[in-house]
């Protein structure tokens, strides 16, 4: 296969190349590319129904199988993503997006792994949200029942592949990938793997089909198959949410960018707060819910023990003009400016202000927040609880690093992403957030007065 041009990690939808896995054109009949397409989502609702008909046994089983398959053709997987992983950094790729885009044995593990344990979660197809007898009484329950068709838009995030098919498989639905051509081989590799598996169970292959050989215009196609597609989830960064936001005539859920604080009070502890800021920093700087600004008190007395462990670990810190006299000797620093307030850095980098109040850190996220995570590292529970109650993000944490916003750590199996609305979903996306509801009403014989 030919190697392929690679998105940078801001790369709209409008900008993503348009060839497909042979290295063809695939938008220059741009009429076959709509029918083929078409045919895509037509085979990916057929396959939705039959989904849709599986019980918790024949999906879990699915799973299994998949975790099985990549576990057994690891070599072929590698072996792709060795593939685009060299065409990344030959087109001069950042290496928090190299990151994301490299597999390795103990991250193909861990994909099994989270498979393993989605399969011992429970349906949530066929979930009572509530239910009663009517005074006239007729009998009503409200359950959850599958979305049908999602289709996802991504960028160069292999694993995504597989979490957003085994959600959607374990959720009743069938799903349309576009995952973007940095990734091109390892996600055809993937797909290929995935069919395999679901073919193994008797389960339909078209429950996982992509798009990616039609390039942009795959991924424009999707964003306009409004009735083909029930739902679309983009995942990356922020011009290609917006793109898709902007403009798909499909549902969108929203899963926004992570401009993520910390907030050291006064009365929070040097040894708690140092563990947490290399935590939430270092563990893999490259992800969604890795912190991007921290806000400390002016009276904290942990700020130089956290700025010099920061330093050490080789994150380059941005700081403001009151918290520059404490930056530690030999560490890499620079002037705050608003648009590092504003910034995800994706990388080790760490912007650093100092507030004289807790309304004022509130006050600093509220201006400058993607409204994904938040957290407080404090001894006063009175704070913590005023934290609670007036950040609006979708989580929010007292005490603990930010890296636990994830689907997995927060028992959800895996996750879609994290969605920074407020319909339907928001937070972590698991299984319940991939199903609608259904209105049941039983009577015998009740009409209407």
């Amino acid at each position: 296969m030919t190697e392929q041009t690679v998105e940078q990690s801001t790369a709209s939808v409008g900008e993503v190349p348009t060839v497909g896995t042979s290295g063809e054109p695939a938008a220059g009949a741009p009429e076959a590319a709509a029918t083929e397409v078409r045919a895509v989502t037509e085979r990916a609702r057929r396959a939705s129904r039959k989904m849709a008909g599986a019980n918790r046994a024949w999906k879990d089983k699915g799973l299994r199988a998949i975790a099985a398959t990549l576990l057994a053709r690891a070599d072929r997987i590698l072996a792709a993503n060795a593939l685009d992983v060299a065409a990344g950094r030959a087109n001069g790729t950042t290496a928090a997006m190299l990151d994301r885009l490299t597999l390795t044995p103990p991250r193909i593990q861990g994909l099994a792994d989270a498979l393993e344990k989605l399969a011992t979660l429970p349906d949530p197809v066929g979930n009572v949200v509530r239910g009663q007898t009517l005074p006239n009484g007729l009998r009503m329950r409200q359950i959850n029942v599958p979305m049908g068709v999602v289709a996802a838009i991504y960028e160069a995030r292999p694993n995504v592949t597989v979490d957003i098919a085994g959600l959607a498989l374990k959720s009743g639905n069938a799903v349309i990938l576009r995952g973007g051509t940095a990734a091109a081989h390892t996600n055809e590799a993937l797909v290929g793997l995935l069919r395999d598996a679901l073919e193994s169970v008797s389960l339909p292959a078209d429950a996982v089909q992509s798009v990616d050989k039609y390039g942009r215009e795959g991924a424009n196609l999707l964003m306009k198959a409004r009735g083909q597609v029930d739902v679309l989830i983009p995942r990356g960064g922020r011009e290609l949410i917006q793109t898709v936001v902007q403009n798909s005539a499909v549902p969108v859920i929203e899963t926004g960018e992570g401009n993520v604080h910390i907030f050291i009070d006064s009365s929070a502890k040097e040894e708690m707060c140092v563990n947490i800021l290399l935590n939430a920093k270092t563990q893999r700087p490259s992800v969604c819910n890795t912190v991007e600004t921290l806000l400390v008190h002016k009276d904290s007395t942990v700020v130089p023990a956290v700025l010099k462990a920061l330093a050490d670990a080789g994150v380059r810190l941005h700081v403001d003009e009151r918290v520059a006299p404490l930056v530690p000797a030999g560490a890499t620093s620079f002037p705050a400016t608003d648009e590092d307030w504003a910034t995800e850095y994706m990388d080790l980098d760490l912007a650093v202000k100092m507030v004289d109040s807790l309304p004022e850190a509130i006050k600093h996220i509220r201006t400058w927040s993607t409204g994904h995570t938040e957290a407080i590292l404090t001894n006063d529970l009175a704070n913590a609880e005023t934290f609670i109650a007036e950040i609006d993000s979708a989580a929010v944490i007292v005490n603990a690093s930010t890296r636990f916003t994830d689907g997995g750590e927060l028992g959800l199996g895996a996750e879609v992403g994290i969605s920074t609305q407020k319909l339907h979903a928001r937070g972590p996306m698991g299984l319940t957030e991939l199903t609608t509801t259904k209105w049941i009403v039983q009577g015998e014989g009740q009409v209407r007065g």
